[in-house]
């Protein structure tokens, strides 16, 4: 095979650069851009997460324009639904917990203190102005009146921003609804711009990474609304003030392993002994999230996630900081579309490596049934 010359090196590089060049540009485009593309990302995400019922409907019979229009319902009802029930919901859980500070703190110097530094022999009081801290976070939530006051306050001073977030919320749904009507023509567009000899390729990688991104939007969030209900219920049902509120937060970080069930534990068994004094309710906590790990690893992560391949905690957690720290709201509603589409493109860069001369090398060796390995073919030798 003849080798490269050093013009065509030049021109590998260059056509890099300019893919680089470009790359940049479209960050450093973004960047400029956040501010009004959050109702749009939002939208599109909305639109990528209905469009399958979209087409189910369709294939029943119904015209695409009908099927839409009882998505775009289904979704407006469901997000009334939540908005009618949780927001009065987390306001008395939260004033429940503010009125309750006196009383955690009184176990926490009282109670844990003594009994921490009667086992260990540090005494932990003498450094720690417990007191006082539990004290200023009170006082922060009764001067701020809640996140509500707060970002009212927030926005009053800035007419402009008012103005944006108006009108973002108005666009919203308009923007959503066109996105399912239009989405199969998106993507047809889209597929007819992908140069023709890696049009299967790119079809591959994009399938996988919508496989990727719907097995963590679709399945694991609905893993984790399902089991906030679940822990708030049983929580509650045991007898703790504050179970609906410490079941939402152990549900919502179910998506890290180990890090939601552990989370409401520890806050399920400090409100019970606050509230109770007693093993009983620690035990009744305890039963609760036991049933609840049953319930996710045998029924509802089989049959919601599957064995399809998500991202892993690590990385969710890792793209949205990101994500945030870079573009702001915006970067942290493209992390997870951006991290999936990543975790299919390493993968495809790990495929191809495997595959390469570099790993294979010249002379590759054939594995046989049983692990025995066959030489290569010895090459016979010039004269």
């Amino acid at each position: 095979m003849p080798l490269p010359s050093s013009s065509d090196e030049i021109a590998l590089f260059l056509r890099r650069l300019q893919w680089a060049a470009l790359g940049l540009g479209a960050c450093w485009l973004l960047w400029l851009l956040a501010p009004i593309l959050t109702p749009f990302v939002v939208a599109l995400l909305l639109g990528w997460l209905g469009d399958p019922l979209v087409d189910r409907l369709e294939r029943r019979g119904y015209s695409r324009n009908l099927a839409v229009s009882l998505v775009f319902a289904l979704m407006v009802l469901l997000l009334l639904l939540a908005l009618l029930i949780l927001v009065p919901l987390i306001q008395r859980q939260i004033a429940t917990l503010i009125a309750s500070l006196p009383r955690y703190r009184d176990w926490l110097l009282l109670t844990a203190l003594p009994w921490v530094e009667a086992r260990t022999g540090y005494e932990i009081s003498d450094w720690l102005d417990l007191e006082h801290l539990l004290q200023l976070v009170r006082d922060n939530w009764d001067s701020a009146g809640g996140f509500a006051t707060t970002l009212l306050g927030y926005l009053s001073r800035s007419s402009f921003a008012v103005i944006g977030l108006v009108a973002n919320i108005a666009l919203l749904p308009v923007i959503t609804f066109f996105f399912l009507r239009d989405w199969d023509l998106i993507v047809e567009r889209v597929a007819a711009l992908i140069p023709r000899d890696h049009l299967d390729t790119v079809g591959r990688l994009a399938r996988e990474s919508s496989d990727v991104l719907g097995a963590f939007l679709r399945g694991q969030f609905l893993v984790m609304i399902v089991l906030g209900v679940l822990y708030g219920l049983g929580l509650w049902g045991v007898g703790l003030d504050l179970g609906i509120l410490i079941g939402l937060i152990a549900g919502l970080l179910t998506f890290v392993p180990y890090l939601g069930p552990a989370s409401g534990i520890v806050l399920g068994v400090i409100a019970a002994l606050v509230q109770y004094g007693d093993w009983q309710h620690v035990a009744g906590v305890l039963v609760v999230f036991g049933i609840g790990q049953v319930i996710e690893s045998y029924f509802l992560t089989p049959k919601l996630v599957g064995d399809r391949i998500g991202l892993h905690p690590v990385a969710v957690i890792f793209a949205v900081l990101a994500g945030g720290q870079l573009f702001g709201f915006l970067g942290m509603l493209l992390a997870l579309p951006v991290a999936a589409v990543a975790n299919v493109l390493l993968r495809y860069a790990q495929e191809r490596y495997t595959h390469s001369r570099l790993y294979v090398g010249d002379h590759p060796t054939i594995e046989l049934p049983g692990g025995a390995i066959e030489p290569p073919p010895a090459e016979p030798r010039q004269q």
